[in-house]
């Protein structure tokens, strides 16, 4: 039974995966056995994000791409497919926040992110589909969010485009269902990375950070989450063991989205 969660000679891209989330998800996969392949817009960072996978012992390939550039996406397909082989596992994770109220942002802001995180996994699915439909498997896994179900002040842009990829996953997994591809997403919850550190540091008085005692206050685990976490999920949707879930999004943030939250005292 173990073997259905093996990736072994597998290909897996996973966009945006220079940092945080997206190559702690990679790793996990390059650990499973498959071959990781990844991108970012910048050469510097993918550099950098090849050579801390090598460490890792992790058989990665990074290109310098943008997801929301069709003519670069799928110039950087055929040179996957010719040096490589066929995308077995797509994992589209690349995408930005913009904390900005409505009234305060621009259409030109909020393009930005709806282009970045739902459209970016529109096109790279697009261009990886065509040779998973000819074999006839493939795993596409769109990281979508907690803000897929959930508003919140300042990330309606986000949240709009969390929602649309939550729908768009739905929606390729009824297309692509007959060709044996399952298409189904990972809404994270609040994550420890470097990036969101700053909110997790105590104050000058030892105190929690608000933001950071707001989290703990909502989440059943009380904790937040770690890229590790995110780890055994995406390996079995990856895996054979997933052949039958398609169409499903799969929350791992502690139990939020089931807490309506203590009872005041």
């Amino acid at each position: 039974m173990l073997n259905n969660f093996s990736l072994k000679d597998k290909i897996a891209l996973v966009t945006g995966g220079t940092y945080g989330i997206g190559m702690g998800m990679a790793t996990a996969l390059g650990q499973a056995g498959a071959k990781v392949i990844f991108n970012a817009r910048r050469a510097e960072a993918v550099k950098e994000a090849e050579a801390n996978y090598r460490a890792a012992g992790i058989d990665a390939h990074g290109y310098v791409c943008d997801v929301t550039k069709e003519d670069q996406v799928q110039a950087m397909i055929k040179d996957v497919e010719s040096k490589h082989g066929s995308v077995d596992i797509l994992v589209n994770n690349a995408g930005i926040i913009k904390r900005i109220p409505v009234l305060e942002m621009s259409v030109e802001e909020f393009s930005e992110v709806i282009d970045i995180d739902l459209i970016g996994p529109f096109i790279v699915s697009k261009a990886v589909a065509p040779s998973m439909i000819k074999k006839g498997a493939g795993k596409i896994i769109n990281i979508c969010s907690m803000m897929s179900e959930l508003g919140r002040e300042t990330v309606t842009a986000y949240a709009a485009a969390k929602g649309g990829l939550k729908m768009l996953t739905k929606n390729m997994a009824c297309e692509f269902g007959e060709h044996n591809i399952q298409v189904n997403g990972i809404g994270p919850g609040y994550i420890a990375t470097p990036q969101t550190a700053p909110l997790r540091e105590p104050q000058a008085d030892g105190s929690r950070h608000p933001f950071d005692n707001f989290i703990i206050s909502k989440t059943p685990a009380v904790r937040w989450g770690n890229p590790e976490d995110l780890s055994g999920p995406v390996v079995f949707l990856a895996s054979k063991a997933s052949d039958f879930v398609n169409g499903h999004i799969l929350y791992v943030d502690g139990g939020i989205l089931a807490y309506i939250g203590k009872q005041p005292k």
